[in-house]
């Protein structure tokens, strides 16, 4: 499968100067990136925020380097150095590249994520179906595994551990009786990874890194 590409960080929007006559130019945008406070300019804003535009792209995994260089050159303010500017932010850490088929636990131990949406549950109809999004209105829906890293992989150090947990509590928490459903790390993992591109998209969820020893 062709490698994604995602956003990382969490925007906190335009920052502008403080000077009158007041200047509607903003000075920087600002990307909260882990501990970090990163400024954009608007060319970079420009393509950090493009990645978010192509929602049905993201859901079937078609959204990569390529498309989203072509979307800038062919965008209605064309990006010339739509390349160039894609590559910055990649080596910046500001967008990430993934194999949402490809191993998983070093890519997942840099990371922590971060649910941004409305737990909206499940409905009579679908109960397997869990259900996000904004204003009432449902943007994704997981089955139960994805959905529960959705909501609580935040609280452990990575999105790894996280998946670690979760399937070591298949075995940990059953019943007199009950067998465990054979949940690994590997398979939670996998489950998160194919759903992260739309989380990510529909703004339900962001990826933050984490500080490595």
């Amino acid at each position: 499968m062709p490698r994604v590409i995602v956003p990382v960080g969490f925007s906190l929007g335009p920052q502008h100067r403080y000077v009158r006559p007041a200047d509607p130019t903003p000075e920087s945008w600002e990307i909260h990136l882990g501990a970090d406070m990163v400024d954009l300019s608007e060319d970079e804003v420009g393509a950090y925020g493009a990645v978010f535009l192509d929602v049905e792209g993201h859901s079937e995994l078609r959204v990569d380097r390529a498309r989203l260089v072509e979307s800038l050159l062919t965008a209605p303010k064309p990006q010339p150095d739509a390349a160039g500017l894609v590559e910055d932010l990649v080596n910046r850490g500001l967008l990430l590249e993934f194999d949402p088929e490809g191993p998983l636990e070093d890519l997942f131990r840099h990371y922590r994520l971060f649910p941004t949406a409305e737990g909206m549950g499940s409905t009579a109809e679908e109960p397997h179906y869990h259900r996000m999004g904004h204003h009432r209105r449902p943007l994704v829906a997981l089955q139960n595994d994805a959905y529960v890293m959705w909501a609580f992989s935040f609280l452990h150090p990575n999105l790894w551990e996280a998946c670690a947990y979760f399937a070591r509590a298949d075995e940990e928490e059953l019943a007199a009786g009950e067998d465990p459903i054979g949940l690994t790390p590997e398979g939670v993992a996998r489950e998160v990874a194919v759903n992260l591109p739309m989380l990510i998209a529909t703004q339900c969820a962001f990826l933050d890194p984490v500080a490595m020893p």
